[in-house]
């Protein structure tokens, strides 16, 4: 039974992945605790992370072979990321697990708010890294690889409203090209979360291997509402929403 639900939960990880580039520890940690039956908090932190950072790689091989992908400026956010991961892991490691779920809930409700309120923006399908935007592109980088690496998760939901807010480009973009960041900031977390002993393999394969398939399809819908103008922000912003007043209600006692 457990493995079973691990392959489908792996599967709606995959599919988030791969539409919005992002809800993949997300929604892996509460599956994993809620749904699978992991008890530890912090295991279920650090396998979703290694989980979700090969499915994450996976999925940017989907958006790259579609062309979506700003490979100077998603490199170089994903670098100055990395350094912050480091540091968010060491933290994160520190307070209590229940607390970071809760706490990781508001932030996702406020990137949900700023989603809706800039949906309607087309963004700037052919931006490059320049003078002009390398101090944002590795400012942000840097405050949301901690934040990821704090949080214990790969930082789709963040990492993809701070590239459009450093560069201007297109969501569609944003989502392909922050998958570099998330399979960077997953494997760095993890790595931290496996030293410790806070992995379980087992469950990490399961998850990798239903989300092959979820990737796949959460690729092609992604490249099919990003035809549509605001509706991927929608998108977005509504798994966000759905996931973080779930979080919520399940971790109001930490308050």
């Amino acid at each position: 039974m457990q493995g079973g639900l691990g392959l489908a939960s792996g599967a709606l990880v995959g599919f988030s992945l791969g539409l919005v580039g992002g809800g993949g520890s997300i929604l892996a940690v509460p599956l994993m605790v809620y749904v699978v039956g992991v008890p530890e908090p912090h295991v279920a932190i650090g396998t979703s992370a290694i989980a979700v950072a090969l499915n994450a790689g996976i999925n940017l091989s989907n958006h790259a072979r579609g062309g979506t992908v700003v490979w100077s400026c998603a490199l170089t956010f994903a670098a100055a990321g990395i350094v912050g991961a480091l540091l968010g892991s060491l933290l994160g490691k520190m307070v209590d697990g229940q607390r970071l779920l809760a706490l990781f809930a508001l932030i996702m409700l406020l990137i949900a708010a700023l989603m809706l309120k800039t949906r309607a923006r087309i963004g700037l399908a052919d931006v490059k890294m320049d003078r002009s935007n390398m101090p944002a592109i590795l400012g942000l980088g840097l405050a949301t690889g901690t934040l990821s690496g704090f949080f214990g998760i790969g930082g789709g939901f963040l990492i993809v409203p701070a590239l459009m807010l450093a560069t201007g480009m297109p969501i569609i973009n944003a989502v392909a090209s922050s998958l570099v960041a998330v399979t960077a900031f997953g494997m760095t977390t993890a790595s931290s979360y496996a030293w410790s002993g806070l992995v379980s393999w087992r469950l990490a394969g399961l998850f990798v291997a239903g989300g092959i398939a979820g990737g796949l399809a959460g690729t092609r819908l992604a490249r099919h509402l990003s035809a549509r103008r605001g509706a991927l922000n929608v998108v977005f912003a509504a798994v966000i929403i759905a996931v973080a007043l779930y979080m919520l209600a399940r971790n109001l006692s930490v308050f």
